[in-house]
């Protein structure tokens, strides 16, 4: 599942993945603000992936790629910071992999420094 993390300083928007996570998800809890805040023109993003986390959904991974295209490719200035805040190590080596080909600053975290990542992705 993904949920709306509250918490986030002053024009970050902020997402936690645990569970499973399905296409529903993506298409029900993170879309819709994030096509606000690609259409506002500055997205400033953390995404943490756990505590509790076990894998993205065939959907999910589909869904993810759709928003990479439409809202990451197609709205490339509007792409500030990306703080992806884990300790699944998969995800941080995939980051620092293809991180490159992402819009933006992107950068990751440990999940004991969520609050580093939302400092980092406000500045």
């Amino acid at each position: 599942m993904i949920e709306v993390l509250e918490d986030m300083p002053e024009g970050v928007i902020g997402f936690r993945a645990s569970g499973h996570v399905s296409a529903d998800d993506y298409r029900d809890v993170l879309l819709p603000p994030m096509k606000a805040q690609v259409e506002a023109g500055e997205v400033r993003l953390v995404y943490a992936i756990g505590p509790g986390f076990e894998k993205f959904e065939a959907g999910a991974l589909v869904q993810d790629s759709k928003v990479g295209l439409t809202l990451g490719i197609g709205h490339i200035h509007a792409w500030k910071k990306c703080a992806i805040v884990t300790d699944t190590e998969w995800v941080v080596k995939a980051i620092h992999a293809f991180g490159f080909m992402s819009p933006g600053e992107v950068a990751t975290y440990p999940l004991d420094q969520l609050d580093a990542a939302a400092e980092w992705a406000a500045a």
